[in-house]
């Protein structure tokens, strides 16, 4: 069993005094008496209780004031006990006088009328979903999400404030904070809404033209420059000898207009996301070549994004707004979850697509237009932990193709910008809490190298692979 950041317990670091990426005991009860790790380990399952998160809140406050340091409490603990020192602190701020003041905080949460947006697309399950199966109602949210046409005008909107959070693409709270495509503006990745999720789709007209060897000339949509589809479209043809600013053409279409411009033969194909992906095999139009999860599995692609402004203006109802997303999350990977987002998602307010083909999509059981029926359940996934090797990559491809003009520490940067260990304490607090609960990617290793495309990538010497690739415009 893991722990929370409980400011009573002397072998974590509470105060994040070593930064948002330090490490973390792999036992937090190591060396404590089998009294002490046993009232911590009932104090970790009752932390996700609105009120009691509140008081340990205010608890690490009064240690703070009192200690000053990490290093400071945690000798008092270790020379106390857990148990001792609970009675002493007590003697100089009755902490029971801390669940009253909870409780009053917990009523008057900063912002409880929310505005969130999404693009209409099977990545914002769990956004999509959680409005419609109530999620947000859970911890006293009233949540209007918004059904934005496009990328560059969701980012408008959430750097005008017309958004308090939204539904982006993992690239996107860098480019904005990094000032790339727009004014720079602080924004964080929160926490990934899916992984997997994308395809490769082509007209029917190259059916007999899948080598990418061959597609110089090819027209290809992407549904926004500050992408994972632009990204992974541009590493793919890369590794198969094709520049993509010179050799192909890259247009930036919307999701909703994927099908009709490839209809039209405006494009070639498109990297796109779900539901557009299937809905071309479903009028005709198109076929699936290959799904991303093939170039890179549980790659990110979209993410729940706050601004570093409303984080720190609103930190309660950033819990409360976190967790119903996490919440939702997890619902969406079972595959109960699966079949009950797709229902819910179908309407004209929200995907305005067949049930059928979100069904598709959701169970992995699908046709590709090529007469195959396939069956892949991590067609698309949704593990919502933001690892630093994902928000290395990104910045990394980001300078690999001149979005970034000049080197810099990428792995830095990403911790700056991902909150991975934000992230990954809320999703355990939450198992804590909920024993049917599960989050299969909330231990992993989250600066472990990658294979992408038969290639390994380590954030830990990202300016070298980047040297490495081909075409790079660095």
């Amino acid at each position: 069993m893991t722990h929370f950041k409980d400011p009573f317990n002397p072998n974590i670091d509470v105060w994040n005094e070593c930064g948002e990426a330090s490490g973390e005991p792999a036992d937090p009860y190591a060396g404590l008496t089998a009294e002490d790790a046993e009232l911590l380990t009932r104090r970790a399952k009752q932390s996700l209780n609105p009120e009691v998160g509140m008081t340990r809140t205010l608890e690490s406050a009064v240690m703070q004031g009192l200690f000053k340091t990490d290093v400071s409490r945690r000798a008092f603990l270790k020379s106390a006990g857990v148990t001792g020192a609970l009675a002493a602190v007590a003697t100089v701020f009755p902490l029971s006088s801390l669940q009253l003041m909870a409780e009053e905080a917990i009523k008057n949460l900063e912002k409880t009328k929310l505005t969130l947006g999404f693009v209409p697309i099977t990545c914002a399950t769990p956004i999509i979903g959680g409005h419609a199966l109530g999620f947000y109602e859970r911890y006293g949210l009233d949540v209007d999400i918004v059904k934005t046409a496009g990328w560059a005008v969701s980012r408008d909107k959430c750097l005008n404030g017309e958004y308090d959070g939204s539904h982006l693409l993992f690239p996107m709270p860098m480019a904005m904070s990094l000032g790339l495509g727009s004014t720079a503006q602080p924004w964080k990745v929160v926490s990934n809404v899916n992984t997997n999720g994308q395809a490769i789709v082509l007209a029917n007209q190259h059916i007999d033209n899948q080598d990418p060897k061959n597609w110089k000339g090819f027209k290809f949509g992407v549904p926004f420059e500050y992408s994972m589809h632009n990204l992974l479209l541009r590493n793919y043809v890369a590794d198969a000898g094709l520049d993509p600013d010179r050799d192909i053409q890259i247009r930036v279409v919307p999701p909703p207009e994927m099908v009709a411009n490839l209809r039209a033969g405006n494009v070639d194909g498109y990297l796109a996301p779900d539901p557009f992906c299937q809905r071309a095999v479903y009028d005709q139009v198109g076929f699936i070549h290959k799904l991303t999860l093939d170039l890179w599995k549980q790659h990110p692609c979209c993410v729940f994004g706050l601004s570093e402004k409303f984080i720190s203006e609103n930190p309660n109802t950033t819990i409360a707004l976190t967790t119903s997303i996490l919440e939702a999350t997890a619902a969406a990977e079972t595959s109960s979850g699966r079949v009950a987002f797709a229902e819910s998602m179908a309407p004209a307010n929200y995907l305005n697509q067949p049930v059928e083909i979100l069904k598709q999509i959701l169970t992995g059981v699908f046709p590709d237009g090529q007469g195959n029926i396939k069956n892949v359940p991590d067609r698309i996934s949704f593990m919502p932990l933001p690892t630093q090797t994902m928000g290395t990559w990104v910045l990394a491809q980001l300078r690999r193709w001149n979005y970034i003009d000049d080197d810099t520490n990428y792995a830095t940067l990403a911790e700056d910008l991902v909150l991975t260990t934000t992230t990954r304490e809320h999703m355990r607090t939450m198992m804590i809490a909920d024993q049917n609960l599960s989050f299969a990617d909330a231990e992993q290793d989250v600066y472990a190298p990658v294979d992408i495309q038969g290639q390994t990538f380590d954030p830990a010497a990202a300016q070298d692979f980047i040297d490495s690739q081909p075409f790079t415009h660095s």
